[in-house]
């Protein structure tokens, strides 16, 4: 009971905060919008027999990105491509910005303008990927089965095609916006959360289904529901999981001030890469199975056949590949060499490192140890559930990609209440403060 009091009284207090709750209630009504544009059909096809083709068809790729955007790929609503532009545009930005001198002083230099820079490329990129991608949806049906989902093939259904499903993209984008802006924040990664939670009613009647008619048992239940909980509360630790690296500033002395003097910490997370590697492996990994339920070419057959979900040598490669993307991401988006220049700017060190190129060696040591843990719990995540639902016929509800997501997004999106109450009651204290002080 104590659990339950907790939770009431905390849902109870987050409700008496008014700006909170306004924001609450803005991102419900934003992503309820998202799913009701997730069933709105592009025009010009049959989408019912569609659907039903595309799920037998699309393979594995489909599977994984109609995950992203709540199942309107595969019924190709006007939301049919989701964020994955977005979150395609926004991974190229930021590999641009290592190797691109422009980007990289935009980023570094420019401060806010650069970011807003940075921001309007990231958009015009989700436009132009967003245009390619509907562009090839529509002409790939337009071959399909000759033509039979398409009512008037042309460039007058590409075009449709292309500025319906682009106008979805970026509706999208511009709810994730206002949602980081105006709700709770993590607007992009509460949209993919929204989409894969909407799945997650047909998993578990499926599950009840395959119950009701004798082929999984009472105890098979509990014993999925206990290794559900176990990888739940794994995922919960690692992700909140830090390796505090000590930091000491000296004290300088400017005029009558005195600046630094104080101990701090580093913060390096086990898994900072968090979801990238399973999305680019997983891409990757089940392209040239889509790309057989299309093309009826013997040695791409063949391919897809030995990639296929539950295969070793799937399993195999897909692990290797999350690791490699893990510590590929995580030098993209960590630079000890910078992280070492900026302490040594503002006179701070590592107790026992020298500055510098030392400590630049340190902390890649800490970084490439932690990253190891991290790409290992990282692809065991990601393959245990593809193991039991393929090699042993489990009615998993969530793969691990999936898992990841709603649990990483469900930390974050806790930690972001968490930050509102908590300046809500530092607000009230200083006014309480201030009335205190006149009083006197």
């Amino acid at each position: 009971m104590g659990l339950i009091d907790r939770l009431t009284t905390n849902i109870q207090t987050i409700w008496r905060i008014a700006e909170l709750r306004q924001r609450i209630v803005f991102t419900m009504l934003l992503l309820t919008v998202y799913r009701i544009g997730g069933h709105i059909p592009t025009p010009g096809i049959d989408s019912d027999v569609l659907s039903k083709y595309l799920t037998q068809k699309g393979g594995a790729l489909l599977g994984f990105l109609d995950i992203f955007s709540g199942g309107a790929l595969s019924r190709l609503t006007i939301l049919a491509l989701g964020v994955m532009p977005y979150i395609s545009a926004s991974i190229i930005i930021q590999l641009l910005t290592i190797v691109v001198p422009t980007l990289t002083k935009l980023v570094k230099e420019e401060g806010e303008r650069g970011r807003r820079k940075i921001t309007q490329y990231t958009r015009l990129g989700t436009v132009v990927i967003a245009m390619m991608q509907s562009l090839g949806i529509a002409i790939g049906l337009e071959g399909m089965e000759q033509g039979a989902f398409v009512q008037n093939p042309g460039w007058g259904f590409r075009l449709t095609t292309m500025i319906t499903i682009t106008s979805g993209t970026l509706l999208l984008m511009w709810l994730g916006e206002q949602i980081t802006e105006r709700g709770i924040g993590n607007g992009i990664s509460l949209i993919i959360f929204a989409g894969i939670i909407a799945g997650m009613p047909n998993a578990l009647i499926n599950t009840y289904q395959l119950f009701d008619a004798g082929q999984i048992g009472f105890f098979f239940i509990i014993f999925l529901l206990a290794l559900l909980v176990s990888i739940v509360v794994a995922i919960v630790f690692l992700e909140s999981a830090r390796r505090k690296i000590s930091v000491q500033y000296a004290k300088r002395v400017v005029g009558r001030q005195v600046f630094g003097g104080q101990s701090t910490y580093i913060p390096l997370k086990i898994n900072t890469a968090g979801v990238i590697p399973p999305i680019f492996a997983s891409s990757l990994i089940a392209l040239p199975a889509t790309i057989a339920g299309f093309i009826s070419v013997p040695w791409v057959q063949s391919v897809a056949s030995s990639l296929s979900p539950g295969t070793f040598s799937y399993t195999l490669l897909y692990a290797m590949m999350i690791i490699f993307f893990a510590f590929f991401y995580t030098a993209v988006v960590l630079n000890p060499a910078d992280i070492a220049e900026n302490m040594q700017k503002h006179g701070g060190f590592i107790p026992g490192i020298r500055p510098g190129q030392k400590t630049s060696d340190y902390l890649y040591r800490v970084l490439t140890h932690i990253t190891f843990v991290g790409a290992l719990y990282l692809a065991m995540i990601a393959v245990v559930p593809e193991i039991l639902i393929y090699r042993f016929n489990v009615p998993f509800i969530l793969g691990g990609t999936s898992l990841l997501i709603v649990i990483g997004v469900g930390i974050d999106t806790a930690q972001q209440i968490e930050t509102h109450m908590m300046n809500r009651s530092y607000e009230g204290f200083l006014k309480k403060g201030r009335l205190k002080g006149r009083a006197f």
